[in-house]
């Protein structure tokens, strides 16, 4: 990429754009999706002890997804400011966001890693961990949460690099990351007898390298965003990090509420279907999140271009990339309705040859997703209002589905059913909900976003930057 800002996202056509920048974004969380599955793939069919080691993994989703609040806290406020910085061509901010984001991400990183190597056992009983699962949740858990300042940082920079108008790259150091893991995983699983110890590795140490590579590229001083040689940059700027926590609040509390509801889910499931249900619930959420990721795939191609747009304040363009991507994402969460309803024996299978479990997680997918074509609009719209800026609306919207709706569901219908099926049926009905409310936002917000002229001045919207 040269030295010129990317000004193709205020005048090239936006549904070209779109899947310029989406393609690779969906490309890249694909296989970021993948990256995870590969794991759960080789884990599960560990000889022996393959399910209780699915469910040790399941177990650590909730400690996983607080590492990734904080990551999203950090890294997806900088990328949005970046865009809409570059829409503005403020270059000299948007490198001080840059170098704001890295010390932060480090910072958050390291705390996260004291803390949970400190209190790993009790956190991961908390979580769910039983006498047979917790030995496999804490060898897999205690070197991610080594590596966790390296996979906080990569991942930040990553989002940065996409924002700054250059997805190719993006997409192809993840690539390169879920390629080499797949790779890695067998060596160190099997051939080393590492077991999950050695699926934990194989993931820091594919991390590494490809934070070594993004680290190289904003190095180069001709780009317009670089890494300067002064170190006096990288001391916190409480103002930028200030306006940068207040965007990735939405995100940060939409992982940070998924944990908590996984963390209670995991309660529950053990509750009313023992430790195979935890690790039917694994199968059943990677399966799920496949799809999840497509459509943050094109919430990447909108960030930027939605950011831009609105920073350049072109506003029929923020309209028209916001429309044609709640599409793309309806259709995308429906190929995924399809799978669960139509396909779910077939789509378990490739995570374990134990036959109770792979019952118990096709059932469990049924279950989930019945009404799975609505969230694909609800998180497009969600991603939508944290582009612009909108923040207690997005973090309304991130909160509302898990927190408001799904937690009591959960703990509401298993007794009334009797069966682990109420935790499963708590799924679509939050998700119906949820979806109402979304719809009435978004229709105002279009509503405004028509009446605004490009150029004129955005705050009758309401809007934070």
């Amino acid at each position: 990429m040269g030295s010129s800002a990317p000004t193709e996202l205020g005048t090239k056509p936006v549904g070209a754009l779109l899947r310029q920048y989406a393609v690779p974004g969906i490309i890249a969380m694909t296989a970021s999706s993948l990256y995870n599955m590969v794991d759960s793939i080789y884990i599960g069919h560990i000889p022996d002890v393959g399910s209780l080691s699915m469910s040790g993994l399941a177990v650590t989703f909730p400690l996983m997804n607080i590492s990734t609040a904080f990551g999203t806290l950090v890294g997806v406020g900088a990328a949005t400011m970046i865009s809409v910085l570059l829409g503005q061509k403020n270059y000299r901010s948007a490198t001080k966001v840059l170098c704001n984001d890295i010390t932060l991400n480090i910072i958050t990183g390291i705390i996260f890693t004291f803390v949970s190597l400190m209190w790993m056992d009790p956190i991961l009983r908390f979580f769910g961990a039983s006498d047979a699962t917790l030995p496999f949740a804490r060898d897999y858990m205690t070197i991610i949460a080594i590596g966790n300042a390296v996979t906080h940082l990569y991942f930040g920079l990553n989002a940065i690099v996409r924002s700054s108008g250059n997805p190719k790259l993006a997409m192809g150091l993840t690539l390169f990351t879920v390629t080499s893991n797949a790779i890695l995983d067998p060596i160190f699983i099997y051939t080393l007898g590492l077991g999950i110890k050695g699926a934990a590795i194989a993931t820091v140490l594919c991390q590494t390298m490809a934070l070594g590579y993004t680290l190289w590229y904003f190095m180069d001083q001709k780009r317009f965003l670089h890494l300067p040689r002064s170190l006096k940059i990288f001391q916190v700027d409480w103002r930028i990090a200030g306006e940068s926590l207040s965007i990735g609040m939405g995100p940060f509390l939409m992982n940070l509420a998924s944990c908590i509801v996984v963390l209670f889910i995991n309660q529950q499931l053990v509750t009313w279907g023992g430790d195979l249900a935890l690790g039917a619930y694994g199968i059943v959420n990677r399966i799920t999140f496949l799809f999840i990721m497509v459509v943050m795939g094109f919430n990447q191609g909108m960030q930027p271009i939605a950011g831009y747009n609105y920073g350049a304040r072109q506003y029929s363009r923020v309209r028209e990339v916001y429309i044609k991507t709640a599409m793309w994402g309806t259709i995308v969460t429906t190929v995924g309705f399809i799978v669960s309803e139509f396909l779910p024996d077939a789509a378990v299978s490739i995570f374990t040859n134990d036959p109770i479990l792979e019952e118990k997680a096709a059932t469990g997918l049924r279950m989930m997703n019945p009404v799975f074509p609505i969230v694909g609009f609800q998180m497009v719209t969600t991603n939508l209002f944290q582009c612009l800026g909108m923040v207690k609306k997005s973090i309304f919207l991130s909160l509302s589905r898990q927190l408001l709706f799904l937690l009591p569901c959960i703990y509401i219908l298993p007794p009334i059913l009797e069966s682990e099926a109420g935790v499963w049926y708590s799924f679509p009905i939050s998700d119906t909900v949820s979806a109402i409310i979304t719809a009435i936002l978004a229709w105002n917000l279009i509503v405004k976003l028509g009446k605004l002229k490009d150029g004129d001045d955005p705050s009758i919207l309401g809007s934070q930057l």
